[in-house]
């Protein structure tokens, strides 16, 4: 066997291999995290998918890019199942040699620095070479032999073929691992010793010492070693999927289960030591002092994020948290600490203080969590319709999905509310909404306006306040759904449009705007802002927005005054004060908004009153397109239409907006999340239908949120999705695999089967938004953020895979089948098919004809 030479650029791994990889502090049950949808337990996934990337495009005889015919396993079509076995075969193959180039890699000095052992002057003695090399020469071999024999298999391929006997004595040799993973962490302190004792040695470890294996000088021996403790879980995530397209009839399944059985149980043995931890917090309310407002807010302590349960009281601040206690046992709360009112004040402008370092997660980990929250509410739906067992499993499902969601709202909030002692010290909460920040500020400031004396509590009277909370408190529960009884609405999932009209009860003339909010997954976002009414007592908005809900109940709205001050900077989050003229909130009735007409309504806040409509579009609803019935514009109109009556590969629509996004609104916050309004929406797509002269003086002088609505608006409203109809359920399948090489395999290859207008386009935008993604500091929108916006629009199933029941219940926003959606997208970003300048030269992409 020949191993062609790879790249290999890895980080060095942590010392020790396994256990707990749940790393960002908060106390979550890590055993439960790493089973797999059939409860077994599986080691964290890490490594790397090959480096060789299929090339996209095939080139004609004249040198021009064309799309080469996709192979007939990945459509519908005779034998799919043994086609995508052979797929995920091909991939993990792919991904074999490299990791046997890997081990020869780590082999390579091996050799000379036992024969040197025994020498006069030893690099290393040989009791230091075996410990660091320990088990690699026979881990070697098992994976060579490996390899030599399923290679034949996969190029003679037929439905005939069968490789479970091999994965079934590959499977039989983990005892090798497990002397390997038993030794790892002393292999690695060993070699990092030897490292640092013997330069020698450092620089025989530095991979970057073998020019001929082309592997990069960064990478060290410490990261090779990781990589046998990574290839388990590879190979049992390669085993469910073979499973999954292997018939049951088929003499491989059998084989193929018990590998898998042996597999799990390997892995099952390297995690028996994660104890899971989590309590319950319920009990019946009571009163013993007067309290005023409690809740849970996130409190940065030392850099990191806690959750607390806050408690105001007439006359102080308490902050406690829930005690560990053992089963059985009442729960209590722990006194973090306490602040008088008296003592109180609020961060004032002209501070000098620098707010302390803030723990921010990247968008992405944040989404992820939402995905798997969302699996989790799909299996739990799923267990109440099978009928047997149904009330263990989805015990357990929604124990594990408060963990998630609890996870959730700890790291998602991000404005900060912060109080001072005036004697000593300052204490910073992080809040996901404005408007609950000005309930707090409201709810202290207008106690402190009563004759409050300083008090001490001794700490016996501090005990005795603590043990009160709990009977207290008037949240029970941290705010996430899993909480909620089975018979409580689970909220809205669809749009909401909502019209802001106007705002009377102003004393004095103000620029005046106002903000929309909506909860998701128990935290409040920002969802859409109008704009800047100046200098009226009577502001006459009159603008429509569309909101997209993920299991909404409450729309807020907030009123504030525009500040051009920039002398009036808020030390905490460096930004101009905008001062919250009013704020009020309504329940979002499923049985008022399912009329699907509009629903007028007036919110009272501080004696300003906001005039509002709303109405709301169930999400199967807004999934449906309806083709345009005349052909001259571009709305509604096939792509390919479009694009043959412009002379352009990339429609003009798509160009123009792309360029002044790219122009002006790339450093915008919340671009393309932020809705735009909805009647400037709706006139830029009635000037491009109608191919008005003046379009490019419309765009320059339109709001940047309203072009990204337009630009989002087309794509929703093509006939058939950008990655067509026909390739959806191989999209489906293709992102549904385990082993990167052969999802890479199989994305490429859908890729290619795109008709060229759809492909060039897809491109383009891919582009446009990595362009975007790059700006994630300054305007919040992530890869991650990006690919939630764009997945569901890009790619949706016809009408024939709903009636097929990929899509069943209007309120299944996050199903599976969206997460994919969205995960299809992600894919590519993450993993860029062809470089963009190539892109540019092979295709019309400049060509301006309309």
């Amino acid at each position: 066997m020949t191993c062609h030479p790879v790249s290999c650029a890895d980080p060095v791994p942590p010392c020790v291999p396994y256990f707990n990889y749940n790393t960002d502090g908060y106390d979550g049950d890590a055993a439960e995290d790493r089973k797999s949808q059939d409860g077994s337990e599986t080691m964290p996934f890490i490594d790397e998918s090959p480096t060789m990337s299929p090339s996209l495009c095939a080139c004609g005889p004249d040198g021009e890019a064309i799309s080469p015919v996709p192979p007939e396993g990945l459509l519908p079509g005779v034998k799919k199942g043994l086609e995508m076995k052979k797929l995920v075969l091909s991939g993990f193959l792919a991904s074999e040699e490299i990791y046997i180039n890997q081990l020869e890699a780590l082999l390579l000095p091996m050799r000379p620095l036992k024969a040197t052992a025994s020498t006069s002057q030893p690099v290393l003695t040989i009791q230091q070479v075996n410990t660091i090399f320990y088990k690699i020469q026979d881990i070697f071999e098992i994976h060579k032999e490996f390899y030599d024999s399923l290679f034949p298999h996969i190029q003679q391929w037929d439905e005939k073929v069968t490789v479970g006997h091999l994965f079934q004595k590959l499977a039989s040799q983990l005892g090798v691992y497990k002397a390997f993973v038993d030794n790892y962490k002393t292999a690695v302190e060993t070699a990092e010793k030897c490292s640092l004792a013997n330069s020698q040695f450092q620089k025989i470890s530095e991979v970057g010492a073998w020019p001929h294996m082309h592997i990069n000088t960064n990478t060290q021996v410490m990261a090779l070693l990781y990589k046998p403790i990574d290839r388990v879980t590879r190979s049992t995530l390669v085993l469910h999927d073979l499973l999954k397209h292997t018939p049951k009839d088929h003499p491989d399944f059998p084989l193929l289960q018990d590998a898998l059985r042996i597999s799990q149980n390997f892995l099952s043995s390297i995690n028996e030591e994660i104890d899971p931890r989590r309590t319950a917090v319920t009990t019946p309310k009571g009163e013993a002092r007067q309290l005023v407002k409690d809740g849970f807010l996130v409190e940065v302590s030392e850099s990191s994020r806690k959750l607390r349960h806050v408690f105001l009281f007439t006359d102080l601040l308490l902050c406690a948290k829930m005690k560990k206690t053992s089963v059985g046992r009442q729960q209590q709360y722990e006194c973090k600490w306490y602040l008088p009112l008296a003592d109180l004040t609020f961060q004032t402008l002209d501070e000098s203080d620098v707010c302390p370092h803030i723990q921010v997660l990247p968008e992405h980990e944040i989404e992820e969590m939402k995905i798997k929250i969302s699996v989790i509410k799909n299996e739990i739906q799923k267990e109440k319709k099978a009928l047997k067992g149904q009330s263990r499993n989805v015990e357990r499902l929604r124990k594990k999905m408060n963990e998630q969601e609890s996870w959730l709202l700890l790291h998602s909030p991000t404005i900060p509310f912060r109080i001072h002692n005036k004697n000593s010290k300052s204490y910073l909460f992080l809040l996901s909404s404005d408007y609950e920040r000005s309930e707090w500020r409201e709810s202290i400031q207008k106690l402190q306006k009563k004759d409050l004396q300083p008090c001490h509590l001794t700490s016996v009277e501090l005990q005795v306040l603590t043990s009160s909370c709990f009977k207290l408190r008037t949240v029970h529960n941290i705010p996430v759904t899993s909480n909620k009884d089975d018979d409580e609405t689970p909220g809205l999932y669809g749009f909401l449009h909502v019209i802001v009209h106007s705002a009377k009860g102003f004393k004095e003339s103000a620029n005046l705007y106002c903000t929309l909010e909506v909860d998701s997954y128990g935290y409040f976002v920002s969802k859409a802002k109008t704009r800047v009414f100046r200098d009226t007592t009577e502001p006459q908005w009159n603008e429509e927005f569309e909101i997209e809900l993920e299991g909404s109940q409450c729309l807020r709205i907030l009123c504030y005054e525009k500040c051009y001050d920039k002398m009036k900077l808020n030390k905490d989050d460096n930004e101009i004060v905008d001062i919250i003229m009013g704020k009020g909130q309504v329940q979002l009735d499923p049985q008022t908004l399912e009329s699907k007409n509009w629903h007028m309504d007036v919110i009272e806040m501080n004696g300003i009153k906001v005039e509002f409509s709303m109405k709301f579009t169930s999400r199967d609803l807004s999934l449906k397109r309806t083709p345009s019935k005349k052909q001259s514009g571009v709305f509604g109109v096939k792509i390919s239409v479009v694009t043959k009556r412009e002379r352009s590969k990339v429609p003009y629509i798509v160009r123009q907006c792309i360029e002044e996004v790219e122009k002006r609104g790339i450093d915008e916050v919340g671009i393309y999340r932020i809705s735009g309004v909805a009647t400037d929406i709706q006139a830029l797509k009635a000037a491009f239908d109608t191919n008005t002269k003046d379009i490019l003086v419309m765009l320059s002088d339109m709001d940047i949120n309203a072009i990204a609505g337009t630009l989002k608006l087309y794509f929703r409203e093509l006939p058939e999705p950008l990655l067509t109809d026909r390739l959806y359920p191989a999209f489906m399948e293709g992102i549904a695999l385990s082993d990167p090489a052969a999802k890479e395999n199989c994305m490429m290859h859908l890729l290619r089967s795109l008709p060229d207008p759809n492909l060039i386009t897809f491109l383009t935008l891919l582009e446009h938004l990595k362009r975007v993604a790059d700006k994630e500091p300054i305007n919040k929108m992530s890869l991650h953020n990006l690919g939630t916006v764009f997945g569901p629009t890009l790619l949706r199933p016809s009408e024939s895979e709903v009636t097929k029941g990929h899509i069943t219940l209007a309120s299944d926003i996050w199903s599976h089948d969206v997460m994919a959606q969205v995960q299809v997208l992600l894919y590519y970003l993450q993993h860029p098919p062809i470089s963009f300048a190539e892109l540019k030269r092979n295709t019309l992409y400049f060509s301006t004809d309309v």
